[in-house]
């Protein structure tokens, strides 16, 4: 008799690893995640540098990261294992009058969806939240204390061992080579290398791949990857750890301290090749000199070559995520396109996925704006450039 599962997650990054966890809170225990990759969240997890904010231009991001928070605050006691959630705080530095605009803006539309805490600062203040950064043509700026860090692997980890504890299996190694489905349009089964499992339902979790595995079953899923790399410094004491991540959103350069180290960040045009995370040495030189003119204390830390690294981000149309059914195969549940923000939103996104399986409907968040038809409907979501 071959496998059979009532749900397969196919992804076992964070996000499919919240899935499989949430559906098993939800009492769904005939769940089986499989992975290509011989490692769990050996994709874009692994990769990711572990920011999280609510602070965003748009009232549904800040709605999920507001319920991912709470999440985060009970991983321990629910899930068992710490996040590495801490509250640093996120610092936007405006060196325009337009940028300072657009980040007043985008804290009404935070208010207003409940991040009470998020505030306008002067130059002062930023002074005294990061005094290592340069304060040349700062206007002003934008601080949320809630925001921070916290640890992506442990994340994913402590989910993918207290699913597996309630009997969630896990297949690493195992590559889905196609979704089959039947006359009906649903999906009955999914091929692997090795065996053909029958199934009730699939979820997309494939992350940067998530396109490449929605035509496996003849779906078009609009995501494309994009290359962000990070520069990483030789260990350094010339900024705290506990410094908020600092941001100019100008041009999007940005930097935060991890384990003694200082990664820094700028956004590029993606590679040529969609799915390359390779490191541009002109980009380190570039980065670099960025980094010492706006933080001065950098001036002659040096960057570790072998510690800088490039992952994928899975972008959509409009920077936000997909969350629903796929259009012409209802037992297809798209959890993808989080456009950067998986990690942070992992714990919101798995809760509302695992909702819509087990009880036909999301519960606790309105998140129909997300719905993936939406481009076909003409309803992408509007959202300012700079969050």
């Amino acid at each position: 008799m071959r496998e059979r599962a009532e749900v397969v997650v196919a992804g076992a990054g964070v996000i499919g690893a919240s899935v499989a966890w949430h559906l098993s809170a939800l009492g769904v225990r005939d769940v089986l995640v499989v992975d290509r990759a011989g490692a769990a969240g050996d994709g874009s997890t692994a990769r990711a540098t572990g920011g999280f904010r609510a602070q965003f231009g748009t009232s549904i991001n800040v709605r999920l990261s507001l319920f991912a928070r709470e999440k985060l605050r009970r991983f321990p006691e629910e899930v068992g294992a710490d996040p590495g959630y801490r509250p640093c705080g996120y610092l936007w530095l405006a060196r325009t009058a337009g940028e300072l605009a657009a980040l007043r803006a985008a804290q009404r539309v935070q208010h207003e969806a409940g991040l009470s805490e998020a505030r306008m600062v002067e130059p002062a203040e930023i002074a005294r939240l990061n005094p290592a950064a340069s304060l040349d043509d700062v206007i002003g700026g934008a601080f949320c204390p809630s925001d921070g860090f916290l640890r992506p692997l442990a994340i994913l980890r402590g989910y993918l061992d207290a699913a597996r504890r309630r009997g969630v299996r896990v297949r690493l190694g195992e590559e889905v080579q196609e979704l089959v489905r039947g006359r009906d349009g649903r999906i009955g089964s999914v091929r692997l290398a090795s065996e053909e499992v029958a199934c009730g339902t699939v979820v997309n979790a494939a992350g940067a791949w998530a396109g490449e595995l929605g035509r496996r079953a003849g779906v078009e899923v609009p995501v494309t990857p994009l290359r962000r790399q990070v520069a990483c410094t030789a260990p350094s004491s010339a900024l705290p750890e506990d410094m908020p991540m600092t941001l100019w959103p100008g041009d999007g350069f940005h930097l935060r301290v991890r384990d003694g180290r200082v990664l820094l960040l700028r956004p590029t045009p993606g590679a040529r090749d969609p799915f390359c995370a390779d490191v541009d040495d002109g980009w380190l030189r570039e980065v670099q000199s960025v980094a010492v003119e706006r933080v001065p204390a950098l001036a002659g830390v040096a960057i570790d070559r072998a510690r800088c690294w490039a992952g994928l981000y899975e972008m959509s149309p409009d920077g936000h995520a997909l969350l629903g059914r796929a259009a012409g195969c209802e037992n297809l549940i798209l959890v993808n396109g989080s456009s950067g923000h998986g990690v942070m939103h992992a714990p919101a996104l798995g809760a509302l996925a695992a909702e819509l399986i087990v009880h036909g409907a999301v519960r606790s968040l309105d998140v129909r704006l997300l719905e993936p038809t939406r481009f076909q409907e003409g309803a992408a979501i509007q959202a300012p450039g700079l969050l």
